[in-house]
Order: structure tokens, then sequence, then C-alpha cells
């Protein structure tokens, strides 16, 4: 191309704020946002005009028009400018040579490209803006248009951020679709979103292009990738037809965005999700959620934030889901026409507009038809007499669903294939027996061949033959191939992923004779079997196991009666329930448990080993009552039949225990838990591991009823035996000591307990990571081990930060999280913001409320704690009548006796001293100072609070000898239990009553 050019400005530039209008196709786009941005910056006026060319309208007149538009003209020249209408190079030629050469000096232009173009483009003398960086082609921009020296405006170069270099992609990109080359139209579709997502508030920016299958749904929304991408930092494609899938996508983007975060997914996501709604490190992200038809199971992963997300659905419920709808339709006639004579370069106009007549207009079906027409020399004609033929019910057999036309040029399709490579029918059937969207045939090709069918081992073991099949499903447009990598590792290589429509899925599927059926669902599960892990405890594992759940429903393996199936579907139940997929795993349980007891028997082994698992799963979402109904008939069941000492029957009975002290039902737990830890020593000894869990649950249960002295000497126990038996450093034993030095805080012992508690805190995050569970809870532990101990203000600090990480890495409904919720809003109370404190106390509890049933201590006990904050903040009414409440439920709750009941009755106290009720209050500190010694001893710091309590009420009430004389007793018995200077002490020697906190327990 010619660099001479014709000068578009006086010869005597000034830096005067000129117009400059830039002439674009839709498809350079980011070209022009960074063209037009560069001007911008240098106080210059940009008017935007995409390039249109219908075919009614001649070039030439098209060319005067764009004559009018304000300013200089400069043209973003590229193939995609001289393709749209579609016009031939000729017609090119001659407009350019009649509108701009006789006025040079109103165009200018830049180059984008290195394809060719029409020849006359040279009286445009465009600057080469191709295979340069950023710098030299705005160098190059600047001196096209005569303005090298204009300065940039100092309130436009400190501020706002402009769009990307096109060339450079942005800091994070993972997973989009190549570039349909022969993307067609959409234009107000793509225009819409762009100014919907432009135009939201923060956290609002979310639009869902939704239509029915085969409109194209997936490659508009990567054509707005492409074409807007340059104004993001962040752009991350999730394919999101799968819950399971689509959170493990997103959170691959954890190492991306360098957020410091363990192996655990759900700790990722949780982490991408605080990440882009702080906008940090990335404000402009853009996040798109392609095939989430169901937005029931994705909404809750949707981030919010200062980013955009984009979503792709046959599913117009997203409106419902704080998503913008923009309904995606079939092509309107010149698109089709314009697409099928870019799809097959042999057909006419004519031909294109009889095509799209006949196939109805849909893009999906336009492509696959023209593709192959393009390849052959059938005239349209006769393809569209095929089409009024009729459907070979041989060929293919199709649901009403789809429209005729689809039905019928499938039939058409397939028979093709099936004369020219009939292998890729193969392939193509053996796809649909995984999930549709990405299809991982990897996991085909690493199968031994041995016991195959012969069809498909050849197939798979010639790679001619298979390189063969997959380019001629590409070259109709049947499947694509997708080039998304891991986002951890890159490892897994695109040629072993193929991508295949739902639609395309379906048809076939349904079209297959029974006989190959059966052969290539036996492949499918075999590979599927192969792919398994065998460890789903193990979080290094778990991009596996999301890689293969979506595909066990289309491989129907719960009807399979191979026991390597069956285990894969186990070890997938314990993958959702230790990864935290709840809901998918509660649904894959119900189903199995359906399936299997018609094709096993009701009493099969396996049934009630589901069962387990299944139980889990409930459990862990919170259906206490529903996995308490499960296990209950488990226990019946077992104990009928096996007896009370068969170790399935131990397993459910310990499980049912575990549903019990979820639902504060801690006598009968208690009941059961020594049952099962009686029979297990009996069976298996005191050093079995089955035996120490079974201690471990039992002295759970003695503490959440208060009976403290009675769970250490059992923690104590079942600590040695974790020592001696697997050794300081496995996960059970920390777990253990952290359970040992819990029950010596609740008695009191701060100084022994922490000791013990810093050490296990520091093997915790050795072993098991900082942010594992169980590690946050050790440090919980640790941090209210100084907090008891008198440390408040570092224990404060400590506690807010520990809340954060656990919100960020456990999510705020998690029952750890909320353990630290309570004791961080205590702390903010007395050390911190009141305001915070009270906000964070009503969280809990609404957030308890909503988890746990009505009545719950643990419901009960955050109340009572909103109470001593209504006190702080002068609310003394209302924090009465919630103290007076919170006593009655906690003492009809677990007993007048146990701690729990005792703490509220402190609080109570005080609350009534202060509302005037001196004698009331001093007769309550009377019974619960009697209580709290007979229960905890004289010396428990409860007790103590009680006795100083007692001693503030008496004196209020002029009572001065016996206050004197039990507060000097309280004051020799702090002294000696907590020291001197313990912050019990202190508040106790200045006359400042004393309060109790709830705290939750760890069942």
């Amino acid at each position: 191309m010619s660099v001479t050019r014709t000068p578009v400005g006086p010869a005597n530039r000034r830096a005067a704020q000129q117009t400059v209008t830039i002439s674009f196709a839709g498809f350079n786009r980011a070209w022009a946002a960074w063209i037009g941005d560069r001007l911008e910056r240098r106080g210059h006026h940009v008017v935007y005009l995409r390039w249109d060319a219908p075919p009614e309208v001649p070039l030439a007149d098209l060319l005067h028009d764009l004559k009018l538009s304000p300013g200089r003209i400069l043209i973003v020249v590229s193939e995609w400018y001289f393709q749209l209408g579609p016009r031939t190079y000729d017609e090119w030629n001659a407009a350019l040579r009649e509108v701009v050469a006789p006025d040079p000096q109103r165009f200018a232009a830049v180059s984008v490209t290195t394809a060719p173009v029409p020849t006359a483009t040279a009286v445009l003398a465009a600057m080469d803006l191709t295979r340069l960086g950023a710098e030299e082609a705005e160098r190059r921009l600047l001196d096209r248009l005569d303005m090298l020296g204009d300065p940039l405006l100092d309130s436009v170069d400190g501020g706002r951020r402009g769009p990307r270099f096109p060339v450079a992609t942005s800091e994070v990109w993972a997973g989009v679709p190549h570039r349909n080359i022969r993307f067609t139209g959409r234009e107000p579709l793509l225009n819409a979103a762009y100014h919907l997502l432009e135009d939201a508030e923060p956290g609002a920016g979310v639009v869902t292009f939704h239509g029915m299958p085969g409109v194209g749904k997936t490659q508009l929304a990567a054509e707005y990738v492409y074409r807007f991408g340059s104004e993001y930092d962040v752009v991350w494609w999730v394919n999101s037809d799968k819950r399971a899938n689509c959170r493990r996508l997103l959170a691959e983007l954890a190492p991306k965005l360098g957020l410091s975060t363990g192996a655990d997914y759900g700790e990722r996501l949780r982490a991408v999700r605080d990440a882009l709604r702080r906008g940090d490190p990335y404000a402009r992200w853009l996040l798109i959620l392609d095939g989430a038809d169901d937005p029931e199971q994705i909404s809750d992963l949707v981030p919010t934030g200062p980013g955009h997300v984009l979503i792709t659905s046959r599913n117009p419920q997203w409106s419902e889901y704080n998503s913008h709808l923009l309904e995606v339709p079939v092509y309107q006639r010149d698109e089709s026409v314009a697409f099928v004579r870019r799809r097959a370069l042999r057909l006419t106009d004519a031909d294109a507009d009889q095509l799209a007549e006949a196939l109805e207009d849909l893009p999906l079906l336009l492509d696959q038809t023209a593709g192959w027409l393009n390849d052959s020399d059938m005239p349209v004609s006769d393809y569209i007499g095929l089409l009024e033929g009729g459907i070979d019910q041989s060929v293919v057999k199709v649901s009403a669903d789809f429209p005729i036309a689809f039905q019928t040029s499938w039939s058409i399709l397939l028979d093709k294939l099936r004369e020219t490579v009939p292998e890729s029918i193969d392939l193509l059937r053996l796809c649909t027996f995984f999930a549709p969207g990405v299809i991982p045939v990897g996991l085909l090709k690493e199968l031994p061949t041995e016991e195959l069918p012969e069809r498909v081992a050849r197939l798979l073991n010639d790679p001619v033959l298979w390189s063969r099949a997959i380019d001629r499903l590409l070259q109709y447009s049947v499947i694509r191939l997708e080039s998304h990598q891991s986002a951890v590792d890159g490892s897994t290589p695109a040629e072993e992923s193929l991508y295949m429509h739902r639609m395309v899925h379906q048809i076939v599927r349904q079209g297959m004779p029974d006989d190959d059926r059966g052969e290539f669902i036996d492949v499918v599960r075999r590979a599927l079997v192969a792919a398994d892990p065998a460890g789903p405890g193990d979080t290094q594992l778990w991009d596996k196991y999301a890689e293969i759940t979506p595909h066990l429903k289309y491989a129907d393996v719960l009807t399979s009666e191979n026991r390597a199936v069956q285990r894969l579907v186990l070890n997938c139940l314990r993958y959702m329930y230790h990864s935290g997929e709840y809901a998918a795993g509660i649904k894959l349980g119900e189903r199995a448990m359906d399936t299997w007891r018609s094709l096993l028997g009701e009493n099969h082994d396996r049934i009630w080993e589901l069962t387990h698992h299944y139980a889990n799963l409930r459990r862990a979402a919170g259906d206490y009552r529903g996995s308490e109904a499960i296990g209950r008939e488990v226990v019946a069941y077992l104990g009928e039949q096996r007896g009370d000492r068969d170790l399935d029957y131990l397993r459910a009975v310990g499980g049912l225990a575990a549903d019990l002290r979820a639902l504060a039902r801690y006598d009968e737990a208690l009941e059961f838990s020594e049952r099962v830890a009686a029979t297990y020593r009996d069976l298996l000894g005191g050093r079995a591991r089955l035996t120490l869990r079974a201690q471990n649950n039992l002295a759970t249960s003695l503490r959440l009823l208060g009976r403290y002295e009675e769970a250490l000497e059992i923690d104590r126990r079942t600590l040695d035996g974790y020592r001696e038996v697997v050794g300081e450093r496995n996960w059970e034993t920390l777990s253990s000591g952290c359970r040992c030095a819990f029950t010596l805080r609740l008695l009191g012992r701060y100084p022994e307990a922490e000791s013990i508690q810093r050490d296990n805190v520091e093997a915790h995050d050795r072993v098991m990571g900082r942010d594992h569970p169980w590690a946050l809870l050790a440090r919980n532990n640790l941090t209210m081990c100084g907090y008891r101990g008198g440390d408040r203000h570092r224990a404060a600090q400590d506690l807010r930060k520990l809340l954060e990480r656990a919100e960020q890495v456990l999510g705020e409904r998690h029952a750890f999280t909320l353990i630290i919720a309570v004791n961080q809003s205590c702390s903010a109370r007395e050390y911190g913001d009141i305001d915070q404190a009270r906000a964070a106390g009503e969280s809990v509890v609404d957030r308890y409320e909503a988890w746990l049933p009505e009545g719950h201590p643990y419901i009960i006990g955050a109340r009572n704690n909103q109470a001593l904050i209504l006190c702080h903040v002068g609310e003394l009414d209302q924090a009465h009548a919630l103290a007076e409440q919170t006593l009655a439920d906690m003492t009809t709750a677990v007993g007048e006796r146990h701690p729990w009941a005792l703490g509220c009755a402190i609080n109570a106290s005080a609350v009534r001293n202060l509302t005037g009720d001196r004698e009331s209050a001093a007769e309550l500190s009377r019974h619960t100072v009697a209580r709290a010694a007979e229960v905890l001893g004289r010396t428990h710091p409860l007790t103590l609070s009680a006795r100083v309590s007692l001693a503030a009420d008496l004196r209020d009430l002029r009572e001065r000898r016996q206050a004197e004389k039990i507060e000097q007793e309280a004051l020799t018995d702090l002294t000696a239990a907590l020291g001197p200077q313990h912050v019990h002490t202190v508040a106790a020697r200045s006359r400042k009553r004393p309060y109790w906190d709830f705290e939750p327990q760890e069942t």
C-alpha cells in the first residue's frame, strides 16, 4: 500500500480543538475506541460512525452521505470495512475513485489489516498500524492527522484509564472462544448490551442474552468480548451449564488475580467474588457466564462490583435475578443472506435468500447447511427440494420440539456424514453420552482399547481416522474445537476438548439406534471410571471431580450394575460433600437412592453406604430434620436386622447423634454417643480410630450439656490415643487437641488452654494450611484464650481480621464463621465500635434464624448478646424485654442448671438492676450463685461473675455488710484463680458489673 498521503489539515498546524469522525466496521470497534481515546486525550472532539452498507444503496451514495459527517473523516481500513453488504472490490474501486479521489482532504485513514483490500484504497493514503506497539501506533496516527505536537490535557492524562491498545490482551484473559471471522449482523444487540452495562450502577451491570437454541447467543457474547474487551483488565469466560463447572472455573480465577488462597475451590470462589466486589486488584472486569440456563442454581455465583457480567441463556427468568434481558431472535433476512454468502462463497444473493427462507433464518442451521453446500455442487433449489420431501426416519429421528426445517436438514447432513466419513457419526454419538457443551474427549483417548468395541477402538487408535472425523464435523459446524485450557496450570491440550451445542446434542442422541446406545454409553462410563482419582476428600483432586460430575447424568451411571461405576457415584457424592456442593449432591443422592433401591434391592450393602453419604449431605446443608429422619430409618432397620454391634449400625447411630446435637437435643445425643463409644471400645479396643472418633463425639455431647469436667477427662484420653495411633501431626490429633484446649477454656483455665492451643494452631497451619476450616476454628480458639485471659484489645483486633478471613474463605453462613462472628460482635461491644457490634450481632441473629429451628439455644444466645448491646446504647426497655425473654427461652431449651441458662441469668439480673427492679435482680443473682457453684464450682469464672453481681445488687439494696463480705470473698477467689491484674479482677475491684457472653460451640 502506498505511503504517499495528502495532508488533511492546514500546513501550519495548531493545537486548536478539531473534530474527527471515525468511520469503522463493527468488527474493528476496539480500534475505533482506542483511536478516539487517543484523540480525546488531546482535546479533540470525536464522532464515532459505524459503517454500514445496505446492499440496496449504491456505494457512491453511501460515501457521499459519509462526507456529510462533521470534521475530518478517518476511515479504519480493514477487509471487514469493504466486505459489508457484501460488496465486490470492483464496486469499491469505482466508488472510491468517484467520491474520494476528487476531495482527498476530507479523508484520512489508518490500516489495521494485512489482508488484501481494494486497490483504489490507495487514495486514502492509509497509515499502517499493524505489527506495531501502542506507542509507535499512536505516533503514526497523530502524524497522519497532523497532530504530532498536540499535548495531552492535564485533566485527562492523570484521570481515567482508556481502552487498551487492541493488539494487547487484557491483564487476565481466559476461556474466550476463537473469534468467529464469519460473524454477521447483530449490531443493535451489541450496542444495546454495551450501553446497558456502561450505564449501570456498580453492582447492577448484568445483561443476559436469551433466546431459543441455535440463534447464536454464545457467538454474540464472544463477539461482544472482542469488540469491547479492550476496555477491561479482566475477561473471564465460564461455561455455566452446570453449577459445579461454573464454581470450578470461577475459582480458577483466584491465582490469576494474585489472590492468596489454598487449593480449596470454595475458598478460591469466595476470594474471587470478594475481589471482584471490591474491584481489587482490578475494577474493570468482564465475566461471561455462557449457557447459564438455570438461574436458580447459578444466580448466587454472579458477582457484584464495579465490573460487568454477560450471561447467555435460554431462560428469560434471569430478569428476576437483577439482570437486564436482551432477546436474541433469529437473523433478519439481510443478515441471513450476508452470513450465507460468507459461509458459502459460490452461492448468489438469490440462492442465499431462498436458503434462508427454507431454514427459517436460524443461524446454527444456516451455518451447518451452508458449510456443506459450499463443499457440494448441489444447487440450492435441489437442496430445498430435499427439505420439502420430508424426513428420512432411517437417517435421523428427532423431537417435534425442533423446527421442521431443522429436523429435515439434520437428516440430510447426517446422511452426508455417513457417506463420507462414517466414523464421524460414531464420534458424534459417543459425545452425546457426555453433557452438552464442553466434551472432554481426551478421557476417551486415555482408555485402554483392548476391551472396547472394535469400531470405537479403531477410531481411538488411528490418529488419522480420528483427525478426519473431527475435521469433517468441524467443517460442517457440528462441533467446534475448544481452546479453553486449565486456568491453574494450562496443561490441558485444546485438541482434547470439543464443544457440542445443546441442540445438536439432543438431536443426535434422540436419533441413535438402541444397539449403538448400549455400546457407546458403556465406553463413556468406562472413561469416567478411569478418570476417577479416588480421592474425594483431597482438595488437590477436586478439579478432576468437577470435570467428571456434570457427565454422570448423561452417561446414566445410576442404572449401571457395574461396581466400579457405583463406586464412582459414591466418590462423587463424597466430593460434593467435602467441596460444599450440597444442593447438587443432595439431588444426585436422591436420584441414586430411588434408582439403586429398584436396581439393588432395599437392603443391599451399597444402599446403606449411599444412605450414609446422602444423610451427610443433608446434614451439611443444614437440613438436620431431614438427615435425622433418614438416620432413624437406617438405625431402626440395621438394629433389627444386624443387631446393635454391627459397624454399619454404629456408624448410622453416630450420624444420628450428630443430627441431634445440631438440633440441640443434647440429652438424646449423649445417650447415643455413650452407646456408640462403649460398643466400639468393646469391639475394637480403646485405641482403634473408630473408637477415638466416637470418644471425640461423646466429649462434644458432654460439652454441649455443660459437663465440662467429664468432657475434659475424655478429651485428654482421646488426645493421648490419637498421638499414639496416628502421631502428633495427623489432622485428627490436631482436632482432638483443639477440643481439649477449648474444654480447658470453658473451665476457666485460660493459661493452660492458651499454652496448648498456641502449639496446636502452629501445627494446624503447617499441616492443613492457614485457611483450612479447622485451622480457622483453631485460631479462633487461640484468640478467645487470649481474650478470656485478659488480652482484650489484641484479641479484638485479631477477631476482626479472623472474621474477614472466615467470611472470605468459608462464607457468611458457615457454622465456623458464625462462631467467630458471635465472638467478634461481643468484643466490638466492649472494645470497638458499638454500631458495628450492633449490626454484626443483628446479622448473626438473622443468619441463625434462617438456618436453625426456633427455640434453638444458638438463636437464643445470640439474642441475649444483643440485649447487652441494647443496654450499651441506652435502649433499656427493649434490653429488659429481650433479656427476660432469652432467659426464659434458654431455661426451657437447656434447663436452669446449664451454664448457658446461668449466663443468661447473670445478664438478666444486670438489666433488672439497671431498670430499677433491684429486689428481683438480687433474688435472681442469689439463685444464680447457688446453681453455678453447684454445677461449675465456686471459683469458676461464671460463678465468680455471679458472686460479684450479687454483691452489686445487695449494695444497691443497702445491704452493705453482706455485700462487702461477698465482694471480698469474690475478689480473693478472682485473684487466686485469674490473677490480680486480670481484667475480671480489676473490673470487680473497681465495682464494674460483669456480663456474660454467649459463645456457640462446634457440634
